[in-house]
């Protein structure tokens, strides 16, 4: 606070809000010119930045190229998988689902064999984006196998295209082809 004498010989108290309200005048002002001197250089700044259009083939070709096309967000389903959710869970239901019918379709073929036979097949098999199973290929066939079951490669086509309705894989709601590398292990004695 501040104290001086009046000419009338009263004193005078000046507090903090009583010089406040004598220099806000002039500190309003300066500020509203800043203010306005600072619009006016943003938008003569931002008058200068051009607007590119892109077209929708441009934009699908950035987020193709960002897309892990090596993953899919759905794994091919058989009805029984269609409620797992996980990713992980519902590959090994597909993949449980495959093994379990080629296994039932060797066994009603009811192969008679001489010798003892332990060994393991590699198919690779492709889910089309339609859901139609296909062999791609087969693991080369140990002699004995093939001595032993000489029909054992058409068994296992055939016990594909016996496979139950698929549903399709997919990525970002789009159906996708998908391919598996699968182990049958072939037991006889």
């Amino acid at each position: 606070m501040k104290r001086s004498l009046l000419e009338n010989g009263e004193e005078e108290v000046k507090t903090p809000f009583s010089l406040q309200k004598k220099y806000c005048g002039k500190y309003k002002k300066g500020i509203a010119r800043w203010s306005f001197f600072s619009a006016l250089a943003l938008i003569l700044i931002s008058c200068n930045f051009e607007t590119k259009k892109i077209s929708s083939e441009e934009v699908l070709e950035q987020e193709s190229k960002s897309l892990n096309w090596q993953e899919v967000d759905e794994y091919p389903a058989f009805e029984e998988c269609q409620q797992e959710t996980e990713l992980i869970a519902a590959r090994n239901c597909f993949e449980t689902a495959v093994a379990k019918n080629i296994y039932a379709y060797l066994e009603q073929q009811q192969p008679v064999v001489s010798k003892s036979i332990d060994d393991t097949i590699y198919i690779y098999l492709e889910v089309t984006k339609t859901g139609k199973p296909e062999i791609d290929s087969i693991s080369a066939i140990d002699s004995t196998v093939t001595n032993q079951l000489p029909k054992i490669e058409n068994w296992l086509r055939e016990s594909i295209d016996s496979l139950p309705k698929i549903y399709p894989a997919s990525k970002r709601g789009i159906p996708v082809s998908t391919a598996f590398k699968m182990p049958i292990v072939i037991k006889a004695e």
